[in-house]
């Protein structure tokens, strides 16, 4: 990957939209070489996809919690992690090494939804210790930082 590559890749965070066209114009390219680079890179596997930013608050679920999970000791992770997907509050999931197995991020309407979500998760998916912070506000540093190293 060379400058060019990180250039389009900083690009594309910004407007995952924009098209080879404005691409090229910005990195001083022709449309065809920058749509064979971005081929390329997807093809890799250094792009994975394209996704849309969304407002959770425009969906009134501006409350956030990242919670950490702590299994039961006869729960199977994997058993768990595919469980997750009937849970629509949980919108982001890491597995740790430490003292909790899991780190979740919620989204939910009010305090009693993000409890019946925690009732749940120890009822149905379960889940033996859980411990729960409100995000107040994300501070936007980005991936894109990453590609200036």
């Amino acid at each position: 990957m060379d400058r060019i590559d990180r250039e389009l890749l900083a690009l594309l965070l910004q407007d995952g939209r924009a098209t080879y066209q404005e691409l090229g114009r910005q990195v001083r390219l022709s449309a065809n070489t920058v749509a064979d680079r971005v081929r390329r890179l997807r093809a890799v596997g250094v792009i994975r996809g394209y996704r849309a930013d969304l407002n959770l608050e425009a969906f009134g679920r501006g409350m956030q919690m990242i919670s950490d999970i702590r299994l039961g000791e006869r729960m199977d992770r994997k058993a768990f992690e595919a469980q997750l997907n009937d849970v629509p509050q949980v919108i982001g999931a890491m597995r740790l090494t430490g003292d909790y197995d899991f780190q979740l991020r919620m989204s939910c309407v009010d305090a009693r939804e993000f409890e019946a979500v925690i009732d749940r998760l120890k009822a149905e998916l379960g889940v033996r210790e859980l411990r729960s912070r409100l995000v107040l506000h994300e501070v936007p540093l980005g991936v894109d930082r990453i590609l200036d190293t």
